[in-house]
Protein backbone atom coordinates (compact mmCIF):
# COMPACT_ATOMS: atom_id res chain seq x y z
CA UNK A 1 0.00 0.00 0.00
CA UNK A 2 1.64 3.32 -0.89
CA UNK A 3 2.53 5.84 1.44
CA UNK A 4 0.51 9.40 1.98
CA UNK A 5 1.97 12.42 -0.23
CA UNK A 6 2.98 14.61 2.40
CA UNK A 7 5.01 11.85 3.80
CA UNK A 8 6.76 10.85 0.40
CA UNK A 9 7.31 14.85 -0.02
CA UNK A 10 9.62 14.53 3.13
CA UNK A 11 12.97 14.45 1.79
CA UNK A 12 12.08 17.76 -0.18
CA UNK A 13 9.18 19.51 2.36
CA UNK A 14 11.28 22.39 2.49
CA UNK A 15 12.21 23.10 -1.12
CA UNK A 16 8.86 22.44 -2.19
CA UNK A 17 7.92 25.07 0.07
CA UNK A 18 10.09 27.32 -1.04
CA UNK A 19 9.08 26.22 -5.04
CA UNK A 20 5.49 28.10 -4.12
CA UNK A 21 7.21 31.56 -3.94
CA UNK A 22 9.51 30.64 -7.43
CA UNK A 23 6.45 29.42 -9.54
CA UNK A 24 4.00 32.27 -8.16
CA UNK A 25 6.95 34.77 -9.34
CA UNK A 26 7.55 32.74 -12.77
CA UNK A 27 3.85 33.62 -13.82
CA UNK A 28 4.00 36.94 -12.44
CA UNK A 29 2.54 39.47 -15.23
CA UNK A 30 2.18 43.41 -15.72
CA UNK A 31 -1.09 42.54 -17.35
CA UNK A 32 -3.87 42.53 -15.14
CA UNK A 33 -5.96 40.51 -17.07
CA UNK A 34 -3.09 37.93 -17.24
CA UNK A 35 -2.35 38.57 -13.50
CA UNK A 36 -5.99 37.68 -12.30
CA UNK A 37 -5.42 34.60 -14.77
CA UNK A 38 -2.42 33.32 -13.17
CA UNK A 39 -3.81 33.61 -9.48
CA UNK A 40 -6.57 31.08 -10.19
CA UNK A 41 -4.24 28.86 -11.95
CA UNK A 42 -1.96 28.94 -8.61
CA UNK A 43 -4.74 28.39 -6.50
CA UNK A 44 -6.30 25.46 -8.07
CA UNK A 45 -2.88 24.03 -8.53
CA UNK A 46 -3.08 20.03 -8.31
CA UNK A 47 -0.66 17.22 -6.45
CA UNK A 48 2.06 18.94 -8.06
CA UNK A 49 3.60 15.74 -8.70
CA UNK A 50 5.52 17.08 -11.08
CA UNK A 51 7.81 19.12 -9.54
CA UNK A 52 8.08 16.43 -6.69
CA UNK A 53 10.12 13.86 -9.36
CA UNK A 54 12.31 17.11 -9.95
CA UNK A 55 13.07 18.31 -6.75
CA UNK A 56 13.38 13.98 -5.35
CA UNK A 57 15.59 13.43 -8.46
CA UNK A 58 17.88 16.43 -7.98
CA UNK A 59 18.27 15.38 -4.70
CA UNK A 60 19.77 12.17 -4.99
CA UNK A 61 22.76 13.80 -6.14
CA UNK A 62 23.28 16.54 -3.77
CA UNK A 63 21.26 19.61 -1.60
CA UNK A 64 19.43 21.63 -4.22
CA UNK A 65 20.20 24.50 -6.33
CA UNK A 66 18.52 27.33 -7.55
CA UNK A 67 19.24 25.60 -11.06
CA UNK A 68 16.85 22.63 -9.69
CA UNK A 69 14.05 25.56 -8.84
CA UNK A 70 14.66 26.83 -12.27
CA UNK A 71 14.01 22.99 -13.45
CA UNK A 72 10.84 22.43 -11.50
CA UNK A 73 9.09 26.15 -12.53
CA UNK A 74 10.07 25.25 -16.43
CA UNK A 75 8.56 21.74 -15.78
CA UNK A 76 5.21 23.11 -14.06
CA UNK A 77 4.93 25.87 -16.79
CA UNK A 78 5.28 23.88 -19.37
CA UNK A 79 2.94 21.00 -18.41
CA UNK A 80 0.24 23.78 -16.94
CA UNK A 81 0.28 25.44 -20.30
CA UNK A 82 -0.25 21.96 -21.90
CA UNK A 83 -3.51 21.89 -19.84
CA UNK A 84 -4.84 25.19 -20.24
CA UNK A 85 -4.52 24.18 -24.04
CA UNK A 86 -5.77 21.08 -23.92
CA UNK A 87 -9.03 22.24 -22.25
CA UNK A 88 -9.46 24.27 -25.20
CA UNK A 89 -8.85 21.18 -27.75
CA UNK A 90 -11.59 18.78 -25.60
CA UNK A 91 -13.93 21.39 -24.78
CA UNK A 92 -13.56 20.69 -21.03
CA UNK A 93 -15.37 23.04 -18.57
CA UNK A 94 -13.56 21.66 -15.40
CA UNK A 95 -10.19 20.83 -14.40
CA UNK A 96 -9.80 19.38 -11.07
CA UNK A 97 -12.70 20.47 -9.94
CA UNK A 98 -12.53 24.10 -10.41
CA UNK A 99 -13.77 25.75 -13.77
CA UNK A 100 -11.03 25.74 -17.05
CA UNK A 101 -10.01 28.74 -17.97
CA UNK A 102 -11.84 28.75 -21.13
CA UNK A 103 -14.52 28.09 -19.64
CA UNK A 104 -13.93 31.31 -17.20
CA UNK A 105 -12.31 33.32 -20.20
CA UNK A 106 -13.33 31.94 -23.36
CA UNK A 107 -11.04 29.89 -25.75
CA UNK A 108 -9.15 33.09 -27.22
CA UNK A 109 -8.10 34.28 -24.16
CA UNK A 110 -7.20 30.79 -22.70
CA UNK A 111 -5.04 30.04 -25.61
CA UNK A 112 -3.10 33.20 -25.43
CA UNK A 113 -2.71 32.62 -21.46
CA UNK A 114 -1.05 29.06 -22.63
CA UNK A 115 1.23 30.39 -25.02
CA UNK A 116 2.34 32.87 -22.54
CA UNK A 117 3.09 30.30 -20.13
CA UNK A 118 4.69 27.99 -22.60
CA UNK A 119 6.98 31.86 -23.19
CA UNK A 120 7.85 32.47 -19.56
CA UNK A 121 9.21 28.66 -19.08
CA UNK A 122 11.14 29.23 -22.63
CA UNK A 123 12.68 32.59 -21.08
CA UNK A 124 13.13 31.37 -17.32
CA UNK A 125 15.72 29.03 -18.63
CA UNK A 126 17.54 31.25 -21.52
CA UNK A 127 17.73 33.91 -18.59
CA UNK A 128 19.26 31.78 -16.05
CA UNK A 129 21.46 30.10 -19.25
CA UNK A 130 19.86 26.82 -18.23
CA UNK A 131 20.32 25.65 -22.10
CA UNK A 132 20.77 21.91 -21.07
CA UNK A 133 17.05 22.47 -19.13
CA UNK A 134 15.53 23.96 -22.39
CA UNK A 135 16.67 21.06 -24.41
CA UNK A 136 15.12 18.26 -22.11
CA UNK A 137 11.82 20.47 -21.62
CA UNK A 138 11.41 21.48 -25.38
CA UNK A 139 11.99 18.26 -26.37
CA UNK A 140 9.37 16.99 -24.26
CA UNK A 141 7.18 19.49 -25.25
CA UNK A 142 7.68 18.45 -29.01
CA UNK A 143 6.64 15.14 -28.57
CA UNK A 144 3.30 15.73 -26.03
CA UNK A 145 2.45 17.43 -29.46
CA UNK A 146 3.34 14.94 -31.23
CA UNK A 147 2.01 12.01 -29.41
CA UNK A 148 -1.43 14.17 -29.53
CA UNK A 149 -1.50 14.18 -32.97
CA UNK A 150 -0.55 10.61 -33.60
CA UNK A 151 -3.90 9.47 -31.40
CA UNK A 152 -6.30 11.95 -33.26
CA UNK A 153 -5.19 10.63 -36.71
CA UNK A 154 -5.35 7.05 -34.79
CA UNK A 155 -9.23 7.35 -33.15
CA UNK A 156 -10.38 8.46 -36.76
CA UNK A 157 -9.54 5.36 -38.23
CA UNK A 158 -9.77 3.14 -34.80
CA UNK A 159 -6.53 1.41 -35.67
CA UNK A 160 -4.19 1.65 -32.72
CA UNK A 161 -1.95 -1.80 -32.31
CA UNK A 162 -0.65 -2.33 -29.59
CA UNK A 163 3.15 -0.98 -30.45
CA UNK A 164 1.70 1.93 -32.02
CA UNK A 165 -0.20 2.44 -28.19
CA UNK A 166 2.53 2.52 -26.16
CA UNK A 167 4.35 5.20 -28.99
CA UNK A 168 0.85 7.77 -27.97
CA UNK A 169 1.41 7.22 -24.27
CA UNK A 170 5.32 7.68 -24.13
CA UNK A 171 5.29 10.73 -26.27
CA UNK A 172 2.13 12.36 -25.02
CA UNK A 173 2.07 11.26 -21.47
CA UNK A 174 5.55 9.51 -20.41
CA UNK A 175 7.50 11.95 -22.04
CA UNK A 176 6.94 15.02 -19.93
CA UNK A 177 7.23 12.60 -16.52
CA UNK A 178 10.59 11.61 -18.35
CA UNK A 179 11.75 15.38 -18.59
CA UNK A 180 10.98 15.82 -14.85
CA UNK A 181 13.40 12.96 -13.69
CA UNK A 182 16.14 14.06 -16.69
CA UNK A 183 15.96 18.13 -15.52
CA UNK A 184 15.97 17.54 -11.65
CA UNK A 185 19.00 15.21 -12.47
CA UNK A 186 20.77 17.38 -14.88
CA UNK A 187 20.20 20.62 -12.52
CA UNK A 188 22.74 18.91 -10.61
CA UNK A 189 24.62 16.85 -12.18
CA UNK A 190 26.69 17.22 -15.83
CA UNK A 191 26.94 13.37 -15.93
CA UNK A 192 25.11 12.68 -19.15
CA UNK A 193 24.82 8.92 -18.37
CA UNK A 194 22.99 9.56 -15.09
CA UNK A 195 20.53 12.11 -16.55
CA UNK A 196 19.77 9.48 -19.10
CA UNK A 197 18.87 6.68 -16.42
CA UNK A 198 16.56 8.98 -14.70
CA UNK A 199 15.24 9.85 -18.34
CA UNK A 200 14.67 6.07 -18.61
CA UNK A 201 13.37 5.69 -15.10
CA UNK A 202 10.68 8.77 -15.85
CA UNK A 203 10.07 7.54 -18.61
CA UNK A 204 8.69 3.44 -17.17
CA UNK A 205 6.98 5.16 -14.62
CA UNK A 206 4.99 7.85 -17.05
CA UNK A 207 3.64 4.62 -19.38
CA UNK A 208 2.85 2.38 -15.89
CA UNK A 209 0.79 6.02 -15.15
CA UNK A 210 -0.71 6.29 -18.09
CA UNK A 211 -2.77 2.58 -17.93
CA UNK A 212 -3.03 3.39 -14.36
CA UNK A 213 -5.23 5.85 -16.42
CA UNK A 214 -6.73 3.68 -18.90
CA UNK A 215 -7.76 1.03 -15.83
CA UNK A 216 -9.63 3.55 -13.92
CA UNK A 217 -12.13 4.83 -17.14
CA UNK A 218 -13.08 1.47 -17.14
CA UNK A 219 -13.37 1.65 -13.04
CA UNK A 220 -10.77 -0.57 -11.84
CA UNK A 221 -11.28 1.57 -8.19
CA UNK A 222 -13.97 3.15 -7.09
CA UNK A 223 -13.05 6.75 -8.18
CA UNK A 224 -14.88 10.43 -9.09
CA UNK A 225 -13.89 9.97 -12.53
CA UNK A 226 -16.79 9.11 -15.10
CA UNK A 227 -15.85 5.68 -16.73
CA UNK A 228 -16.00 5.54 -20.32
CA UNK A 229 -14.47 8.46 -21.28
CA UNK A 230 -11.70 6.99 -23.52
CA UNK A 231 -14.82 5.62 -25.65
CA UNK A 232 -16.93 8.47 -25.44
CA UNK A 233 -13.28 10.14 -26.88
CA UNK A 234 -13.20 7.24 -29.33
CA UNK A 235 -9.95 6.41 -27.34
CA UNK A 236 -8.38 2.81 -28.00
CA UNK A 237 -6.50 1.85 -24.68
CA UNK A 238 -4.86 -1.09 -23.66
CA UNK A 239 -7.95 -3.17 -22.25
CA UNK A 240 -9.80 -2.70 -25.37
CA UNK A 241 -6.88 -2.98 -27.57
CA UNK A 242 -6.12 -6.37 -26.33
CA UNK A 243 -9.29 -7.35 -25.85
CA UNK A 244 -9.76 -6.38 -29.80
CA UNK A 245 -6.83 -8.57 -30.27
CA UNK A 246 -8.27 -11.69 -28.67
CA UNK A 247 -11.80 -11.57 -30.64
CA UNK A 248 -12.48 -13.12 -34.03
CA UNK A 249 -12.67 -10.49 -37.50
CA UNK A 250 -16.30 -10.52 -37.29
CA UNK A 251 -16.56 -9.38 -33.59
CA UNK A 252 -14.11 -7.04 -34.00
CA UNK A 253 -15.47 -5.13 -36.53
CA UNK A 254 -18.68 -5.25 -35.00
CA UNK A 255 -17.66 -3.39 -32.05
CA UNK A 256 -15.44 -1.68 -33.52
CA UNK A 257 -18.95 0.17 -35.78
CA UNK A 258 -20.34 0.56 -32.39
CA UNK A 259 -17.81 2.91 -31.24
CA UNK A 260 -17.16 4.70 -34.46
CA UNK A 261 -21.32 4.98 -34.73
CA UNK A 262 -22.68 6.02 -31.66
CA UNK A 263 -19.78 5.74 -29.12
CA UNK A 264 -21.29 8.00 -26.52
CA UNK A 265 -24.36 5.56 -25.88
CA UNK A 266 -24.45 3.67 -22.42
CA UNK A 267 -24.91 0.28 -24.56
CA UNK A 268 -21.60 1.07 -26.68
CA UNK A 269 -19.72 0.83 -23.29
CA UNK A 270 -21.50 -1.67 -22.01
CA UNK A 271 -20.33 -4.07 -25.23
CA UNK A 272 -17.06 -2.42 -24.92
CA UNK A 273 -16.10 -3.78 -21.42
CA UNK A 274 -18.23 -7.13 -21.64
CA UNK A 275 -15.41 -7.82 -24.22
CA UNK A 276 -12.52 -6.79 -22.46
CA UNK A 277 -13.56 -8.34 -19.22
CA UNK A 278 -14.00 -11.75 -21.65
CA UNK A 279 -10.55 -11.57 -22.80
CA UNK A 280 -8.66 -10.31 -20.09
CA UNK A 281 -7.94 -6.90 -21.10
CA UNK A 282 -7.87 -5.28 -17.50
CA UNK A 283 -5.47 -8.36 -16.11
CA UNK A 284 -3.62 -7.62 -19.14
CA UNK A 285 -3.77 -3.95 -18.44
CA UNK A 286 -2.13 -4.18 -15.01
CA UNK A 287 -0.10 -6.66 -15.88
CA UNK A 288 1.80 -4.36 -18.08
CA UNK A 289 1.73 -1.70 -15.59
CA UNK A 290 3.31 -3.73 -13.39
CA UNK A 291 6.17 -4.29 -15.77
CA UNK A 292 7.12 -1.40 -16.58
CA UNK A 293 6.60 -0.44 -12.81
CA UNK A 294 9.44 -3.08 -11.89
CA UNK A 295 11.53 -1.89 -14.82
CA UNK A 296 11.27 1.81 -13.11
CA UNK A 297 12.37 0.38 -10.24
CA UNK A 298 15.24 -1.59 -11.49
CA UNK A 299 16.69 2.06 -12.96
CA UNK A 300 16.29 3.76 -9.87
CA UNK A 301 18.21 0.89 -7.50
CA UNK A 302 21.39 1.42 -10.29
CA UNK A 303 21.99 4.51 -7.93
CA UNK A 304 22.87 4.44 -4.14
CA UNK A 305 20.29 4.22 -1.54
CA UNK A 306 19.51 7.54 0.05
CA UNK A 307 16.06 8.80 1.58
CA UNK A 308 15.13 10.75 -2.04
CA UNK A 309 15.76 7.39 -3.59
CA UNK A 310 13.18 5.62 -1.34
CA UNK A 311 10.39 8.75 -2.17
CA UNK A 312 10.84 7.94 -5.51
CA UNK A 313 9.80 4.21 -4.83
CA UNK A 314 7.28 5.55 -2.77
CA UNK A 315 5.97 7.90 -5.53
CA UNK A 316 6.04 5.13 -8.27
CA UNK A 317 3.91 3.43 -5.48
CA UNK A 318 1.37 6.11 -5.41
CA UNK A 319 0.94 7.09 -8.87
CA UNK A 320 0.44 3.72 -9.62
CA UNK A 321 -2.20 2.66 -6.68
CA UNK A 322 -3.92 5.72 -7.15
CA UNK A 323 -7.74 6.38 -7.11
CA UNK A 324 -8.28 9.23 -9.52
Amino acid sequence: MSKPLDLIKAPVATELEAFEGHFREALRSDVSLLDKITYYIVRRKGKQIRPIFVFLSARMFGPCGEATFHAASLVELLHTATLVHDDVVDDSQVRRGFFSINALWKNKIAVLVGDYLLSRGLLLALDHRQYRLLHILSRAVRDMSEGELLQLEKARRLDIAEPVYYDIIRQKTASLIAAACSAGAASMTEDEEAIGRMFAFGEKIGMAFQIKDDLLDFGDEATGKPKGIDIKEKKLTLPLIHALSQTDPGEKRRILRMIRADSEARSTFEEVIRLIREKGGLDYARHKMAQYRQEAFALLHTFPDSPSRQSLEQLVDFVTERSH
